[in-house]
């Protein structure tokens, strides 16, 4: 299969007001105890993931860290299966199990939202290593923030990735901050895609907070990928608005710092750029606004509605026999034996 045409890129505007919109929700949400456990908000960092969905195919494999409302999102994931997942409701896309930091959509190829930092990075060697060996030409994308690229899994995962030419793409999402801490005060390497040097990987940097330059520079590599499997690593340097999560006030940055990242914000550039071009107008953008608007507030009243998952069902997506069976279906008195 060859590398899609160009996504319209005024629907990629929609998508990354519908995760703005979408995250500010979850924000009001979060304040009102709607939502429980913790909540990463992805606002300031929309040109990342939707320029790379621009640059993919959708049989191509997308994973991610906790901060992933965006990738489901963008991948095509419904807001209100999103919602009702913070909510830990059954229509959620995890069956409300896994919460804000545990997407998952394997119909879309979203393969997660894991919390553990850098533990997903393996995974997405592995996807790869699948694709490669069943002779697809898919790519695997595998997000990860500054904090996790000090991890060993990272430099495992690099290794075998580089070792097997494996079709996969590592991408940093450099927001400067591993949490609270300056990605100054914690690694040693200040050019983040010099790492990819150790392991004879080609590296590149993007502009996150311009969507043209992401989706070009992925678009690049995904091409060179699909013609010669191998892997590259990608350094997004990008800013997130908010912190690190709904409990942290960033009280470890200025408001000076902020101030300059919100006035090169990604919607506000692409849009202009867009309007510049003839490709949009005003009325166009606000109508996009409000349809984003109201779907995030349609996907609220949906979680509120849902139900619950029953209690009897807790267990039954832990553990897996031979034949399909659940444990906890195993373990009832009326079950069959594995």
């Amino acid at each position: 299969m060859s590398q899609p045409e160009l996504r319209d890129e005024v629907e990629m505007l929609s998508l990354m007001l519908l995760i703005r919109r979408f995250e500010e929700r979850a924000s009001q949400q979060y304040q009102a105890q709607k939502i429980g456990g913790f909540c990463h908000l992805y606002i300031g960092q929309e040109a990342v993931v939707i320029g790379a969905i621009a640059a993919t195919r959708h049989d191509d494999y997308l994973i991610t860290a906790y901060r992933d409302h965006a990738h489901a999102l963008g991948r095509g994931t419904s807001a209100n299966a999103c919602m009702a997942e913070m909510f830990g409701k059954a229509t959620g896309c995890s069956r409300g199990l896994g919460g804000s930091m545990h997407y998952f959509d394997k119909a879309n190829h979203m393969y997660g939202g894991h919390a553990i930092v850098g533990a997903h990075i393996p995974l997405a060697a592995g996807m790869a290593f699948a694709s490669k060996y069943r002779g697809e030409d898919r790519v695997t994308l595998c997000f990860f923030g500054d904090g996790a690229i000090n991890q060993g899994a990272f430099h495992e995962a690099f290794n075998l990735a580089a070792l097997y030419k494996l079709p996969v793409i590592f991408i940093c999402e450099n927001n400067l901050y591993a949490m609270g801490t300056s990605v100054e005060r914690s690694t040693s390497l200040k050019q983040i895609v010099d790492r990819a040097e150790g392991y004879e990987m080609p590296g590149f940097v993007a502009d996150g907070m311009n969507f043209r330059d992401v989706r070009d520079k992925l678009t690049e590599v995904i091409d060179a990928i699909r013609k010669d499997p191998h892997p590259a690593f990608v350094e997004i340097r990008t800013y997130r608005y908010r912190g690190h999560s709904m409990s942290d006030p960033a009280s470890y940055r200025t408001k000076e710092q902020l101030e300059k990242y919100r006035m090169d914000d990604p919607i506000t550039r692409l849009r202009a750029q867009l309007t510049r071009e003839g490709k949009l107008s005003n009325e166009q953008f606000d109508a996009m606004d409000k349809a984003a608007k109201e779907t995030a507030l349609a996907s609220v009243k949906f979680a509120e509605e849902s139900a619950e998952l029953p209690l009897e069902e807790l267990y039954n997506y832990t553990y897996v026999g031979a034949d399909g069976a659940t444990l906890a279906r195993a373990m009832s008195t009326d079950a069959p034996p594995l």
